[in-house]
C-alpha cells in the first residue's frame, strides 16, 4: 500500500516535483493575480461599466461574469491538487483523479462573450485571459494523466 506523498508506480519523485515546483508557483500566481483581478472588477467597476447596458444585455454580462469566476475556480483547485503533491501531502496520481480534475468544459470553454462586442472591455479581457488560463492548465493536466498512464 501506498503512503501519501511517497513516489510509487508513476508518481513523481521528489527531483520531478522540484523541476515543477517553479512552473507551477508561476501558474499559480498568475491565477490568483486573475482572480483578485476578477474580484475587484466584479467588486468596484462591473456595475459602472454595465450602467449603460440594457436588461438582456445586463443578464448576459452576469452570465459571462459567472462563466470567468467558473474558469478561475477549476483553475485554482487544480493548481492547489498540484501545490499539494508537491508538499507530499497527495500522490501526483491522486492530483488527478476526477476529485481533482478540471470540469465544466462545456461552460468554461465557451468563447461566445468574448467576441460580444455590446459587453465591457474589461469584462472581454477578464473572459479572454480566463479562457486562455484554462486552456493551458487543461494541457498541463493531459500532459500530466498521459505520463501516467
Amino acid at each position: 500500500m501506498e503512503r501519501r506523498g511517497e513516489p510509487s508506480g508513476g508518481d513523481r519523485t521528489p527531483a520531478d516535483a522540484a523541476r515543477r515546483a517553479p512552473f507551477v508557483e508561476r501558474t499559480f500566481d498568475e491565477a490568483m493575480s486573475l482572480l483578485v483581478e476578477a474580484r475587484n472588477y466584479l467588486s468596484h467597476r462591473e456595475a459602472k461599466d454595465g450602467g449603460g447596458l440594457g436588461p438582456d444585455m445586463r443578464l448576459v454580462a452576469c452570465y459571462e461574469s459567472m462563466r470567468v469566476t467558473s474558469r478561475l475556480t477549476q483553475v485554482m483547485a487544480w493548481l492547489l491538487a498540484q501545490k499539494a503533491v508537491q508538499a507530499g501531502e497527495i500522490t501526483e496520481r491522486e492530483a488527478v483523479s476526477d476529485r481533482f480534475a478540471l470540469s465544466a468544459a462545456r461552460i468554461c470553454l465557451d468563447v461566445a462573450g468574448q467576441g460580444n462586442m455590446a459587453l465591457p472591455a474589461g469584462l472581454r479581457s477578464l473572459l479572454d485571459r480566463s479562457h486562455r488560463l484554462y486552456v493551458r492548465v487543461g494541457r498541463l493536466e493531459e500532459m500530466v494523466r498521459s505520463r501516467l498512464n
